[in-house]
């Protein structure tokens, strides 16, 4: 059956993230997600997660400068001691509260120099995590939302998992973001399986819940689940008002792939 996560990044914004990890858990999700959680003490986050008994699957470290347009500096020259501080925070708050994941946001930025950056900066980000049993992951954008996102393809990712050769360095495939710029999500996914390691669901175009849009998802996770893929379908999609008034979807996306069925 289907394993899915709620992204707190986009559900539920109007709580507190305690709160939002309880009101995931009321509405049935399985696991939560969030983007940066740092305002909030690891206890009181893991005391959320304790209380409901979801786990929290992967958290994002900081994007960079708060006010700033900073989206990312993974890749970003001459900025390594920023995201080494950003990454340490991130990794000590995921150990903490027991999240295994930890995406590592590339930034706006192109060329050779960004490259070389971001394998400088991922090896030693994996080297770090892997102290605390966590995987570093990444993330190809679209770039009609990021313009001028570094990282665009899942070939290019599969190129960095490459080059830095870390056995914790995994691919967060997000459909939305793959679909906008690639297409192919079936064939796609079959190619770097093997690199997966958490998959995110939203419709195409508008971003709204997965039952909605361009992507057939009951049948791409069924398709995904068939192929082996075991871990979690994170919803990160925007809501457009109330969260809960949103979920219709739910109850038949978490029974693909049950035999009873």
């Amino acid at each position: 059956m289907a394993r899915i996560s709620a992204n707190l990044g986009f559900l539920w914004r109007d709580l507190d993230l305690p709160d939002a990890i309880r009101a995931a858990a009321a509405a049935g999700f399985d696991a939560v997600e969030c983007h940066f959680p740092f305002h909030w003490p690891a206890a009181r986050i893991g005391e959320a997660l304790g209380d409901t008994g979801l786990p929290m699957v992967c958290l994002n470290a900081s994007k960079g400068r708060e006010g700033s347009d900073d989206f990312g500096l993974t890749a970003v020259p001459g900025r390594q001691r920023e995201f080494r501080a950003a990454l340490e925070q991130a990794v000590a708050f995921a150990s903490a509260i027991g999240c295994p994941m930890v995406q590592a946001i590339a930034g706006r930025v192109s060329g050779a120099e960004a490259h070389g950056t971001a394998v400088e900066n991922l090896a030693w980000a994996c080297e770090l995590a892997a102290q605390a049993d966590i995987d570093i992951i990444i993330e190809p954008k679209n770039t009609r939302d990021v313009p001028g996102y570094f990282l665009t393809s899942v070939e290019q990712a599969a190129e960095l998992g490459r080059e830095v050769a870390a056995n914790n360095l995994k691919l967060l495939f997000d459909c939305y973001h793959v679909q906008i710029n690639q297409g192919d999500l079936i064939r796609r996914f079959e190619r770097h399986q093997d690199f997966i390691s958490h998959i995110q669901i939203a419709a195409v175009p508008s971003r709204g819940a997965p039952d909605e849009g361009e992507i057939a998802y009951q049948r791409l996770i069924a398709h995904y689940l068939d192929a082996g893929y075991r871990g979690s379908f994170g919803a990160e999609y925007v809501p457009g008002g109330d969260t809960s008034a949103t979920l219709a979807w739910l109850p038949t996306f978490k029974r693909i792939g049950d035999p009873a069925d």
